[in-house]
């Protein structure tokens, strides 16, 4: 299927049908005008060049209207991203939102949908979860009086391997299903970049009576998600990887739809309130019967302008077009690190989206070379190096050009 030699990079670039919509971002570049190779989009994706004009729309509008502004345009500003989020995470449109940042949105969801008691007091978790996944269940742990000790539960690769194995996660929630409160998991490992099997883990949990919530941060926009058919009940995700939204851009939720007649705690803001009243400022909450309940304070709208035009993006070319040649891309990056490189390690499995996690000798060492000869990548303690070449702005080419720059290193050791 592939081989090693530059033209055939040449070749798969130009047959990528996504080619042109490198142009569309603004691409880093060395002190010599030349261009980096970016494979960072799963820290930080690229700007959109449009999102100049977006952002200048909305400064404008401040400029020249002021608070006029607000009932003209900004009151529903973050419905504009409803439609392309619920694509993006396949849901239906009442079950996304935007809103605040992941690990806000994480605990706001937590607060509704981690309801211990005596008996299902538990939390089903990766051991090496991203920190703050990790900070914020143990926090809610104690929140409610118990001690993370006993009540949660995390799953970790076996002795000697890097990788989950599904039926160990399965088997865990089979043996602790009575104890289970809730199963969280990140949907793809931010270390591995390996990406669980969500619907089974969905079905086996909910059948066992528990509550199923997952972090999406490297999942959307990176693989194809089916959150509502999958019978998921609660996930979130950040916007700045993949999607391209800017430093710190808002974060989004997805709660099912079962669960917009929601009765039980929810932290309240105006902002989740019946639009209808909303500005009648009554003292009584009435929530949206939508998601948007869980909103807390109206929209972040210079936040929000960069991410409203990359999401342009994504929805014209659609997750399944995405994720092809993200995964095209990574595969191409596996050959040829398998073929030319067999000191490498590769940890990430088949399961994945375009990141690919190596472990190389001399670690760090060979990390502080690839940046140094114009590789954006990212190092990850004890000893891996995150590689994650972005469908929607880079190429085979770059790919070829890393894996030279990856030898060259690897030669001084």
């Amino acid at each position: 299927m592939y081989d090693s030699s530059k033209s055939f990079a040449l070749s798969m670039d130009q047959n990528d049908r996504l080619s042109s919509y490198r142009q569309q971002f603004n691409y880093p570049k060395n002190h010599l005008g030349e261009d980096l190779i970016y494979f960072c989009g799963n820290s930080l994706g690229l700007q959109p060049k449009t999102a100049t004009d977006q952002m200048k729309k909305e400064f404008a509008i401040w400029s020249e209207k002021g608070v006029l502004g607000q009932e003209s345009r900004w009151v529903a500003y973050h419905e504009r991203l409803t439609r392309s989020s619920a694509n993006l995470v396949g849901a239906n449109e009442t079950e996304v939102v935007i809103m605040n940042a992941l690990t806000v949105n994480i605990h706001f969801l937590l607060i509704s949908f981690y309801q211990p008691n005596e008996k299902k007091f538990k939390i089903l978790m990766e051991k090496d979860a991203f920190p703050s996944d990790q900070y914020a269940i143990q926090s809610q742990i104690d929140f409610h009086g118990y001690d993370p000790k006993d009540a949660l539960i995390e799953i970790s690769p076996r002795q000697g391997e890097k990788l989950l194995r599904h039926e160990d996660i399965i088997d865990s929630i089979d043996e602790h299903g009575d104890e289970l409160a809730l199963i969280y998991l990140g949907g793809l490992n931010y270390y591995t970049g390996q990406a669980l099997d969500m619907e089974n883990i969905t079905s086996v949990g909910r059948a066992r009576g528990v509550t199923v919530g997952f972090n999406l941060a490297h999942s959307a926009g990176n693989v194809p998600l089916e959150l509502h058919d999958w019978g998921v009940d609660f996930a979130a995700w950040c916007t700045y990887k993949y999607l391209c939204g800017g430093p710190g851009s808002p974060a989004g939720i997805f709660i099912h739809e079962r669960h917009h007649d929601w009765e039980g705690p929810r932290l309240l803001g105006w902002w989740g309130h019946d639009k209808g009243s909303r500005f009648d400022m009554p003292s009584s909450f009435d929530p949206i019967p939508t998601s948007e309940a869980w909103q807390i304070s109206n929209a972040p709208i210079m936040g929000m302008a960069p991410l409203i035009a990359s999401m342009e993006i994504f929805e014209k070319i659609g997750m399944d077009t995405i994720h092809q040649k993200g995964f095209q891309l990574s595969s191409y990056l596996k050959f040829l690190l398998i073929e030319s490189l067999p000191k490498v390690k590769i940890i990430t499995p088949d399961e994945r989206g375009c990141q690919l996690s190596i472990v190389v000798p001399g670690g760090k060492v060979v990390f502080d070379f690839l940046h140094d000869n114009g590789v954006v990548c990212d190092w990850r303690n004890p000893d891996v190096i995150r590689v994650a070449p972005h469908p929607l702005f880079n190429t085979f080419t770059e790919v070829s050009k890393f894996v030279d720059i990856l030898k060259r290193a690897l030669e001084r050791q």
